[in-house]
């Protein structure tokens, strides 16, 4: 599904080893500034997190959307035109459900500089960057989130996020 059957995602296959290579780099400079900016207590926690599958994933896959594709004519978009990222993200989505389906891990790896995985990818400056994502196979099946089971974040109930009007 996208706004307009405009398809606005644009994946990029990283299989260069020198552009795999930048993107590793980007992501230890942000997680770096990251961790900085962790209270002490977080800090510890955060450290030990495992944020991404940088170097061990065979498949690594950049997700954009195109600022304002020509396909779709517009359809949807004139009052809303963030549709055009929910559309990517909704391909993500997909793509993260159909992998699980087949056994197949996946990572969204969003510690990174929207600019630099431009500029190390060499796509137009117009395409919105989604995230970087790491397909493999999990060293483990798991019931819950790594995040949760470290103790990072807890799952709330549906309860909490559910208005009714």
């Amino acid at each position: 599904p996208s706004v307009g059957l405009s398809q606005p995602w644009r994946f990029v296959l990283v299989e260069d080893p020198a552009r795999r290579a930048a993107i590793r780099a980007d992501f230890a400079r942000c997680n770096a500034a990251a961790l900085a900016g962790q209270a002490e207590e977080r800090a510890r926690l955060y450290a030990g997190l495992k944020l991404a599958g940088l170097e061990e994933a065979p498949c690594h896959l950049a997700l954009f959307a195109e600022g304002d594709p020509t396909q779709g004519h517009g359809l949807g978009r004139e009052t809303m035109p963030e549709t055009v990222a929910y559309s990517a993200v909704m391909a993500l989505h997909t793509l993260w459900l159909a992998a699980r389906a087949e056994g197949v891990g996946l990572g969204w790896v969003s510690i990174l500089d929207p600019a630099a995985v431009r500029r190390v990818l060499d796509v137009p400056g117009d395409w919105l960057f989604i995230g970087y994502l790491c397909l493999g196979w999990p060293e483990a099946e798991e019931a819950s989130p790594e995040l949760e089971r470290l103790g990072w974040e807890k799952r709330r109930p549906i309860a909490e996020r559910l208005l009714r009007r």
